[in-house]
């Protein structure tokens, strides 16, 4: 079993990577194997809008996106995590996610007229992690994530939203009352996985 934790924090040691590896280090097993990415320290174009099929490749762009592709399609478990700013995703979030948009690619072959692709990532489960200020607004990042979870065919299983009280990196790390919702998002992704 794979599991893949992709942090779109541009700050290293950020409650954002903290919630993302508690998680995954709550799944415990020696068939799991866990793979953590750090968007920030990739490189990755954004989306050209090509708007074709580019299999047998994921994309035609070829760059960082093409390993995170790959462990993406081995994983039976994918958690996407991100702080949040201007009501919404990180800048390294959004450019994963707009380049995940050829996981459901146009079939332009189509008798009928160009149609929508199953989703690739389809039966796959997933999480998402957000992290803002006590006064943040969730709602406008939660619908972003919830887009890529949907659009590549990954069942969300756990949405987990943590308030910082300060602006200390890390601060979930430090923070006890945190440790018992870890737990059930781990667990509730693994029951999933295993019921598949």
């Amino acid at each position: 079993m794979n599991i893949t934790g992709i942090s779109g924090s541009p700050t290293g040691g950020s409650s954002t990577d903290y919630l993302i590896r508690a998680i995954m280090d709550n799944i415990e097993g020696d068939h799991i194997k866990k793979r953590f990415v750090r968007l920030n320290e990739k490189s990755i174009l954004p989306c050209q809008a090509c708007g074709k099929n580019p299999s047998p490749d994921f994309c035609f762009l070829h760059d960082d996106m093409d390993s995170i592709f790959t462990l993406m399609g081995k994983s039976e478990g994918i958690i996407l995590g991100s702080p949040i700013y201007f009501d919404s995703v990180s800048a390294q979030a959004k450019l994963f996610i707009d380049r995940t948009n050829c996981l459901r690619p146009v079939d332009f072959d189509n008798p009928a007229g160009p149609r929508l692709t199953e989703p690739l990532f389809r039966g796959k489960k997933g999480g998402i992690i957000l992290v803002g200020g006590a006064e943040g607004k969730f709602q406008g990042a939660l619908r972003t994530a919830r887009a890529f979870f949907i659009w590549a065919g990954i069942d969300i299983v756990f949405e987990l939203e943590y308030r910082t009280r300060s602006f200390n990196p890390g601060e979930a790390g430090r923070d006890e009352n945190i440790r018992s919702e870890i737990k059930a998002c781990a667990d509730k992704l693994i029951a999933a996985i295993e019921s598949r």
